[in-house]
């Protein structure tokens, strides 16, 4: 892998002050970057050699979404129908201190309107339990997406974290793919919410399978599934149609939705015939159509 350029890090750093608002200090922003302070405050004053390892700016830009080289490929948002819907609802829980459950189909976007979401706010966190399962990592994870020190014993931890959730104007706290929690990290969320009720809004999300297992826990009375479903809510939140072919036409649209912010060369139909309605696969579609665009202006230059 090639050496990173220094206007590449120049764009992160810019990315880095866009986010600042997010945190009440430059030691938090770094600790919910997994950086040190004293790195920070160097690269916050343009001091950009020898600072931070490329995995590491690699790892910033990722999380701040700055594209390597942008000439190439930048992806723009669509207001799809389901970007909207999700962030109203993100909106309402946050600035309310109430909570939702979203339960549909996967590649609608639910994951990437949540990111952008918590871009453009305060005190929202994102966090994706596929890649903390546990009590312990979903913990740690928190406290590290608000700013924390994570770095400490784990009930000191949650009790910092609890505090500073108290003490914060109208968090958020976005879980995603909801069903991979443990069973502890699950009685660890009815917890966090009793500690915190109405100071903090809570959203979690997860495709059609975090349904079924939730209403078979339910079914089962296994401790804290009622309980979580009463403090989420109590309803489960749906954005495409059941019925299959209302549901085509409708992810049709939403392609179409897509591609058009996108630029994409071939037309809606074609798409949707190549994803079948995945925006991840569109997403692949795109990028492949821009690459091959790039590569002939090239060769034509």
């Amino acid at each position: 892998m090639s050496e990173l350029k220094l206007e590449f890090k120049e764009r992160i750093v810019e990315a880095i002050k866009e986010n600042a608002f997010k945190f009440k200090s430059n030691k938090a922003q770094a600790t919910s970057l997994n950086v040190n302070p004293a790195q920070m405050s160097r690269i916050l004053n343009n001091d950009l050699d020898n600072v931070l390892s490329d995995q590491k700016w690699r790892h910033v830009a990722s999380k701040y979404n700055v594209p390597e080289n942008p000439n190439l490929f930048v992806w723009q948002t669509a207001k799809t129908v389901v970007y909207e819907f999700i962030y109203n609802q993100l909106l309402a829980c946050q600035e309310m201190g109430t909570s939702g459950i979203l339960c549909d189909a996967s590649d609608i976007g639910k994951s990437f309107t949540a990111k952008d979401y918590v871009s453009k706010h305060r005190n929202a966190i994102y966090v994706d339990c596929s890649q903390c399962k546990s009590r312990t990592e979903l913990l740690r994870t928190m406290a590290k997406e608000f700013g924390i020190d994570s770095n400490i014993s784990l009930q000191r931890l949650r009790n910092d974290l609890i505090q500073y959730m108290k003490a914060m104007s109208k968090p958020l706290v976005i879980l995603d793919e909801f069903g991979d929690l443990s069973y502890p990290a699950f009685l660890e969320i009815k917890s966090l919410w009793n500690a915190t009720e109405w100071r903090c809004g809570w959203y979690c999300m997860g495709a059609d399978g975090l349904k079924a297992k939730l209403d078979r826990k339910k079914e089962l009375q296994k401790v804290g599934y009622s309980e979580n479903w009463s403090r989420l809510g109590s309803k489960y939140q749906r954005i495409t149609p059941e019925n299959e072919q209302e549901r085509i036409e409708f992810l049709k649209k939403e392609v179409a939705r897509v591609a058009l912010a996108n630029n994409a060369q071939i037309t809606p139909r074609e798409m949707f015939n190549k994803t079948f309605g995945s925006l991840r696969r569109v997403y692949i579609e795109i990028r492949k159509e821009r690459a091959k665009l790039n590569s002939i202006e090239v060769q034509v230059a």
